[in-house]
């Protein structure tokens, strides 16, 4: 996954700077099926493309509703560590409004109440 550029646009679990750090979802099923219920409900959301997936990676593009700019999500499974590192960022702009941070969260709470995931 990229790293989080110098503007406020950006979370990852692989950020240093506490103001772009989320968590990284920690699997609470088995890895192949949380990675596969993240993939089915990463394209289930509205406005969504998956670009890019591989075994261990999966990069997705979401246009917003309003204006249709494009923020990449990459998430990149980590099954040793029972992990899934994620990263939402804006393409565009210098501050998101917490978008980012809110999509993230949002997909924890979807995983979790499927049992996927820790809450």
């Amino acid at each position: 996954m990229r790293p989080c550029g110098a503007r406020p646009n950006c979370v990852s679990s692989e950020s240093c700077a506490a103001a772009r750090r989320v968590a990284p979802f920690t699997i609470a099923s088995r890895t192949g099926e949380a990675w596969a219920a993240l993939r089915r409900l990463v394209a289930s959301l509205p406005r969504v493309r998956i670009v890019e997936q591989t075994p261990r990676y999966l990069h997705a593009e979401a246009r917003s509703r309003v204006f249709g700019f494009v923020d990449d999500l990459e998430f990149e499974l980590h099954p040793d560590a029972r992990r899934i590192g994620v990263r939402s960022a804006a393409r565009a702009g210098y501050w998101d409004f917490g978008v980012n941070r809110r999509r993230v969260e949002r997909l924890r709470r979807r995983l979790a109440r499927a049992g996927m995931v820790t809450p």
